[in-house]
């Protein structure tokens, strides 16, 4: 069942929110790197590189959030899965452009990029692990 926020895609019975893919720091990489060539072709050839790598992995990893865990799925299938019961600290770096998640669990820091909808991934941070309660 799909909800009326186009964002997200909701199932009701099981209680999961998949976040939407989202492009943008993908595009700002690859499209910054274009007026490098001229000045240095080898950072040009790294940043839109690198571009090109956050493109592919915004289109086959997807988070999904659960009543329990973050479960990160890879082309359709489950590659892990985080308890919020081991979580002790998220934040979300730079509000105005957010570029980089980072939680941390009990025993293991994670730093994500932003290849996901920030406003969707804070709502869903905020309901399923608020860090008043930690």
């Amino acid at each position: 069942m799909t909800s009326s926020n186009p964002l997200i895609e909701s199932n009701i019975a099981s209680q999961t929110t998949e976040l939407n893919p989202s492009y943008a720091i993908p595009t700002v990489l690859v499209l910054s790197s274009i007026p490098i060539i001229w000045i240095q072709p080898i950072a040009f050839g790294v940043i839109s590189i690198f571009g090109l790598f956050l493109f592919y992995q915004a289109a086959t990893i997807r988070l999904v959030f659960t009543n329990t865990d973050l479960e990160v799925y890879r082309s359709q299938e489950k590659f892990r899965t985080f308890p919020y019961q081991e979580w002790q600290n998220w934040k979300v770096f730079w509000v105005a452009f957010p570029v980089l998640f980072y939680f941390k669990e009990i025993k293991s820091i994670h730093f994500l990029p932003i290849l996901f909808d920030p406003k969707v991934l804070k709502t869903c941070l905020d309901k399923h692990i608020p860090l008043d309660s930690k």
